[in-house]
C-alpha cells in the first residue's frame, strides 16, 4: 500500500504556554479532499504554518510522501510537494500571469529569463486549473477567482502532491466559488491530497471526502463526510455545552430556529411592543444614489434587521459606506428618526448615530498594535473623559461588561488585538458600538461574520438580535452568504447590479428563495450603474 500524501502525528506547538497544538494527527491520501474545521483559535492555522515552515512545531513528526520531518523551513516544505494557497494571495498585481508563475524560479536561457519558455508552460498549467486568463495578463487586472487560479498554477508548476486551501472562497462571487469547487475535484482526480479549511458546512457537503475538527488545539472529531447530517458537523465544532447560554430576550432555547422571526424577535421598543404600536421607522433611505448604485429606497423600522443580499459586484458595500459618508452620494435622502442627515464623510455619520462595521476587519476596522481595551473603547475614550484625563475606572467596568456580552475569548484587556482569532477580532470592532456608552441609531454590518467560525457565528448573531430587540437599534446588513441571511434578518432586499429587485421575508425567507432570486436577477437584462460596485 502506498503511502499517504500528508501524515502529521502527535503535532504540538506552544506559545507563551498556551498550547495551540496539542498532538494532532491527520492523514491525508492522494486524491482526497480533507475537510479541516473548527473554531477561530482552534489551531488550524498553526497547523497550517506548521506544514507551511512559518512555525516549527515543538514535538511531532510531519511526512510529506513517506519523507519525515520534524520541522519544515519555508523553502523545505515547497521542495518537499506542500503548496498553501492562503486568504491572503502572495500574487504580485504588477507582474503577469506568466511571471507570478514563475517568480523566484525562473528559467534563463543565455542568461537572460526564456519568456516564451515560461508562457508555454505557463498556458498548460492555466489549462489544467481551466482558468481563463492568458499567460500575459496582468494579475492585478484579473477577477479574485482568477488571481487565486493563478496561485494554484504557481503551485503545481513546482511539482505539489499537497494542497491547502485556507478559507478559499471568502472573498469569491457565488460563480467563482462555484467554478473553483470544479477545479478543487479536477486536482483532486489528478493524484493530489486536498486540504480544505473553511467555515461554510456546505462546501464541505460538496467537496470533501472526510473532515477533521481541532477545537483547543486537540482533534475532536476525525470522520467520513458520507452519512454525517449537518448538525452533526456543527456540534463537533461548537461542543457541548453550548459556548453562550440561550439569551431569553431573543426567544432562544439552546436549538435556535433557522430564522429571525421563529426566533421569536419582536420589533420596536418594549413599550410600543406591549401596546400594539407598529415600530416607528429609524432608517428612511428615499432614492439614493452613489457611484455604481441606485436609485434605492429602504425603510428600517426600530428593533428591525434587514438585510442586502447579492453577489459581489451588486453594490451592496457601496449603499453601506455611501450611508456612512466613506463615499458621496449624488442624489437622494437619508433620515433617522425624524431628523434628515447629510453624511459627507464618517465623522458626520457618527454624529448623526450611525455605526459601520465593515467587512474588512484587519485594515479597516482594527488597530491591530492596540490592546483589546483600547480597540473596543476607542470612540468611547473621550466621552468617558474628565477635565481631559481618562476615566480608566469606568473603561475598566465597560470593557468587562462587553467582554461577556459578546464572548470575548480570552478576556484579556491588555492582550494585542492582533493576538486574538478572527471571530473575537470581530466581536472587539462590534463591540465599540454596542457598549453602554455609545448611542447607536442605525447599525451597519457588512458581511458580519465573513471568515468567522460557526460557534462565533452564532454568538454574534444573539449579540446583533439582542441589540435590536432591547434597543431598538435598526440593522442593516450586507451579505453573499444566503445561510447567514435567513439566520440573522427580518426581511431581506435582493441586490443586483446596484438596484433593489426584490424582497423577502418570513416564511418565503429562505436559502433556497434567496439564490434563485439573485439567479434570476443576474439573467435578466439589465441597464447597470456606471461603476461596478462590491
Amino acid at each position: 500500500m502506498s503511502e499517504p500524501n500528508l501524515r502529521i502525528r502527535g503535532l504540538s506547538k506552544s506559545f507563551g504556554g498556551v498550547r495551540a497544538l496539542d498532538g494532532v494527527d491527520l492523514t491525508v491520501p492522494a486524491g482526497q479532499v480533507h475537510a479541516l474545521l473548527g473554531h477561530n483559535g482552534a489551531g488550524k492555522s498553526t497547523l497550517i504554518k506548521c506544514l507551511g515552515g512559518a512555525f516549527p512545531p515543538d514535538a511531532g513528526t510531519i511526512e510529506v510522501g513517506g519523507a519525515r520531518y520534524t520541522q519544515l523551513s519555508p523553502r523545505e516544505s515547497i521542495a518537499a510537494g506542500v503548496a498553501i494557497i492562503f486568504q491572503t494571495l502572495s500574487v504580485v498585481d504588477s507582474l503577469t500571469v506568466a511571471e507570478n508563475i514563475f517568480l523566484g524560479q525562473e528559467w534563463t536561457k543565455y542568461g537572460r529569463i526564456d519568456r516564451r519558455a515560461q508562457e508555454e508552460v505557463a498556458a498548460g498549467l492555466l489549462q489544467r486549473v481551466a482558468a481563463s486568463c492568458s499567460p500575459r495578463d496582468r494579475v492585478g487586472e484579473l477577477p479574485m477567482g482568477q488571481r487565486q487560479l493563478v496561485e494554484i498554477a504557481k503551485a503545481l508548476s513546482r511539482s505539489a502532491s499537497v494542497l491547502v486551501l485556507d478559507e478559499p472562497t471568502a472573498a469569491l462571487s457565488g460563480a467563482e466559488s462555484g467554478a473553483l469547487a470544479e477545479r478543487v475535484e479536477d486536482l483532486r482526480a489528478q493524484g493530489l491530497a486536498i486540504v480544505y479549511v473553511t467555515h461554510l458546512l456546505a462546501e464541505v457537503e460538496r467537496l470533501a471526502d472526510a473532515v477533521t475538527v481541532l477545537r483547543d488545539g486537540r482533534v475532536t472529531h476525525h470522520s467520513p463526510v458520507s452519512g454525517q447530517t449537518r448538525r452533526e458537523l456543527v456540534d463537533a465544532i461548537v461542543g457541548r455545552p453550548d459556548p453562550l447560554p440561550p439569551i431569553t430576550a431573543v426567544g432562544g432555547t439552546g436549538d435556535e430556529p433557522r430564522t429571525a422571526t421563529e426566533r421569536g424577535i419582536a420589533l420596536g421598543s418594549s413599550h410600543d411592543r406591549a401596546h400594539g404600536v407598529p415600530p416607528a421607522a429609524r432608517l428612511t433611505v428615499d432614492g439614493l444614489c452613489g457611484p455604481g448604485f441606485g436609485p434605492v429606497d429602504v425603510r428600517v423600522a426600530e428593533g428591525e434587521i434587514v438585510g442586502l443580499y447579492g453577489l459581489i459586484g451588486s453594490g451592496r458595500t457601496r449603499i453601506l459606506e455611501t450611508l456612512f459618508g466613506r463615499r458621496r452620494a449624488s442624489g437622494g435622502t437619508v433620515r433617522v428618526r425624524d431628523r434628515a442627515i447629510v453624511a459627507a464623510r464618517p465623522a458626520d455619520a457618527l454624529a448623526a448615530g450611525f455605526a459601520l462595521v465593515p467587512a474588512d476587519r484587519r485594515r479597516q476596522g482594527l488597530f491591530p498594535g492596540l490592546s483589546a481595551h483600547d480597540n473596543a473603547l476607542l470612540p468611547t475614550v473621550r466621552p468617558l473623559a474628565r477635565a481631559g484625563v481618562r476615566a480608566l475606572g469606568a473603561e475598566r467596568r465597560i470593557f468587562g461588561a462587553l467582554s461577556d456580552a459578546v464572548g470575548l475569548r480570552p478576556a484579556r484587556p491588555r492582550l494585542p488585538a492582533a493576538a486574538f482569532s478572527g471571530g473575537n477580532q470581530q466581536k472587539l470592532v462590534l463591540g465599540r458600538w454596542i457598549n453602554e456608552a455609545r448611542s447607536v441609531d442605525v447599525l451597519l454590518l457588512d458581511e458580519p461574520t465573513q471568515g468567522v467560525d460557526v460557534g462565533a457565528r452564532q454568538e454574534i448573531y444573539q449579540v446583533v438580535s439582542t441589540l435590536a430587540a432591547q434597543q431598538g437599534t435598526a440593522v442593516l446588513f450586507a451579505s453573499s452568504d444566503p445561510e447567514e441571511v435567513v439566520a440573522l434578518a427580518h426581511r431581506c432586499l435582493i441586490i443586483s447590479a446596484g438596484r433593489i429587485v426584490g424582497e423577502l421575508s418570513g416564511a418565503e425567507l429562505t436559502e433556497a428563495a434567496l439564490l434563485s432570486a439573485v439567479h434570476d436577477a443576474d439573467a435578466a437584462p439589465k441597464t447597470t450603474p456606471s461603476e461596478g460596485a462590491a
